[in-house]
């Protein structure tokens, strides 16, 4: 009798509503998890139809091309002979659930909905769904025709149960339901599940990795168990960024570790175990075993099928790996620089318009964008055919190859230091210096014309001429006159990202960064419509004294020496 399962679990970089490349993603990741000897595969939450659908949810669509998906899922050869986990919104008796469908062999096994909905902070999960109330119960599915076709199944299982192999026992968790204080987990664990899965759509924060695994680790460590945490990852069309980490664990330690920031549109994790660790590590712990005699059971679907091979005696097993988290700083580079990628190569511009100012935090999104082009070019050295095709796309030119930063960052990116009367000329060479350094095209003017041409029309319409407060105004006049340097700036902005590229022969546009930081957010501290306005925004969650350690931390690490004594930084 086998005991070594190999499980595979995986991050994907699904976009909403694209089912076709949704569709094309799941299958790599499956033919990839079947190479690597998996029996069982596990993908992210909502994954046909991608996550950040919001009020499209309510749309029948999507419902109708999810099913049209699953149908190709259940007739592709790829998914033969392999346990696959998808995830998808269906609708049961007339009611909205965000499940997954488990299947084998063109059968569907159970389709098991959500029992705890995010709700909360980025998340409005219960405005599209409803939570499956009904503990350790299921009822009847009724498949709609097209599915019946391909399964020859009328209805299936639909609810809260577990799978039964030949050889183990499975448990589905989806992503907030790991995080509530009583977990699933801890009752199919007492009632002999052995395997647990979650499918997450897990957003970025900083420090967040580190909670994502500690949840992971004591699930197993108090209960025993194998654990599978799939995810999402990237831009989902979304102010948020989804950041992978994939993870399979056993009895409290890690054995396989996906990325955290990736341009790989697919990454799959497998890892062989042995079920027999699980059964003797819950041996020896009598409290379990006390409670497991006491638990309520859940029903059983019973799958004629095994995940370990009879004769598995001399298979290797995986070992456990001690988990990388990277500083916040890391975190900074990695992930808005991720995300930035994600949004330009999907809104098809033609790179970003950034207002420098010789301040801290557009010399952050300076660098972030410096950064993404670091990665960009690292994925393509190694041989990532998708990320080439996207920058040939973006940049108009088929036989281009990005191989240093800086060059692909003067394409990409286009910095702007506008002067007024009342800037210095050290912050004019700071922002001259950061961009000469990551390489960014150029462009110095001043604003002044167009700053006295506003003030022109108010004096001649109102007969007053306001002044500064240092040259003896009152606050309102010196507010009003900052606020109208500010503002002609955005407009200035948006006018050079429409048509910069235009008056230099290139086609295309460009996406406005904005460069206001959490802190000045929550405290209101920013001028309306200023360069604060913007299409996209890569520091707009991160506090002030993160970007301070962040331009520190690429001073060193990018080797920029105009980012020298950034604690003291002004802007205009």
């Amino acid at each position: 009798m086998g005991r070594k399962v190999t499980v595979a679990t995986c991050a994907l970089n699904q976009w909403a509503l694209d089912f076709e490349g949704n569709l094309h993603r799941i299958l790599r990741s499956i033919e990839i998890a079947k190479n690597k000897g998996a029996r069982y595969r596990l993908g992210p939450e909502l994954e046909i139809c991608g996550y950040g659908c919001w009020d499209h949810y309510y749309e029948s669509d999507t419902l109708l091309h999810s099913l049209e998906v699953l149908k190709a899922l259940l007739e592709s050869p790829v998914t033969q002979d392999i346990i696959c986990d998808v995830g998808m919104p269906v609708m049961h008796r007339n009611v909205r659930y965000n499940c997954r469908v488990i299947f084998l062999n063109r059968r569907i096994l159970l389709i098991r909905p959500k029992t705890a909905l995010a709700n909360q902070a980025n998340y409005r999960e219960l405005r599209w769904f409803t939570p499956w109330a009904r503990s350790r119960q299921t009822e009847e599915h009724f498949l709609p025709r097209m599915l019946q076709d391909v399964t020859n199944q009328d209805t299936v299982p639909f609810g809260d149960a577990v799978l039964a192999t030949w050889d183990t026992c499975i448990g589905s968790e989806i992503c907030e339901e790991l995080w509530t204080p009583h977990s699933p987990h801890i009752d199919m664990g007492l009632d002999g599940v052995e395997i647990f899965t979650n499918a997450s759509g897990s957003h970025h924060v900083l420090r967040k990795a580190h909670a994502r695994v500690d949840l992971v680790t004591m699930a197993t460590t108090k209960n025993g168990g194998i654990y599978l945490l799939a995810n999402q990852k990237g831009c989902d069309g979304d102010r948020l960024y989804y950041d992978g980490c994939a993870m399979v664990a056993m009895n409290g330690s890690v054995f396989a570790q996906g990325a955290q920031f990736s341009l790989d549109d697919v990454e799959v994790l497998t890892a062989t175990l042995d079920l027999e660790d699980v059964r003797s590590y819950r041996a020896e712990i009598s409290s379990r075993n006390l409670a497991a005699s006491r638990v309520s059971p859940y029903p059983r679907v019973k799958v004629d099928f095994a995940l370990s091979c009879s004769e598995d005696l001399l298979q290797p097993v995986s070992v456990p790996v001690q988990w990388r988290y990277h500083s916040p700083e890391e975190e900074i580079s990695l992930g808005p620089a991720c995300w930035l990628w994600d949004f330009l190569r999907r809104s098809r511009q033609a790179g970003f318009f950034l207002p420098l100012s010789g301040g801290l935090d557009s010399a952050a999104c300076a660098c972030v964008v410096y950064s993404m082009c670091r990665q960009v070019c690292q994925a393509v050295a190694s041989g990532n055919e998708e990320v080439l095709a996207d920058v040939r796309v973006i940049l108009d030119q088929s036989s281009y190859t990005p191989q240093d930063p800086r060059e692909l960052c003067g394409r990409l990116l286009t910095t702007c230091y506008m002067a007024s009367e009342n800037s210095s000329q050290e912050t004019c060479r700071r922002a001259r210096e950061l961009a000469g350094q990551i390489g960014s095209h150029h462009v110095g003017l001043s604003i002044d014309p167009a700053v006295r041409a506003v003030l022109g029309i108010f004096s001649l319409v109102t007969g007053k001429s306001p002044v500064f407060a240092a040259q003896g105004g009152s606050s309102r006049e010196n507010l009003a006159l900052q606020n109208v340097q500010a503002r002609i700036r955005m407009v200035v902005a948006y006018l050079f990202a429409q048509l910069s590229l235009w008056s230099r022969g290139a086609r295309g546009g460009l996406l406005v960064l904005g460069t206001t930081n959490v802190d000045e957010s929550l405290l209101g501290y920013l001028t309306k419509y200023d360069c604060s306005s913007a299409d996209i925004n890569p520091i707009g969650g991160v506090s002030k004294t993160d970007l301070r350690a962040f331009v520190q931390f690429c001073m060193e690490r990018f080797q920029l020496p105009a980012l020298q004594g950034h604690g003291d930084w002004s802007v205009y």
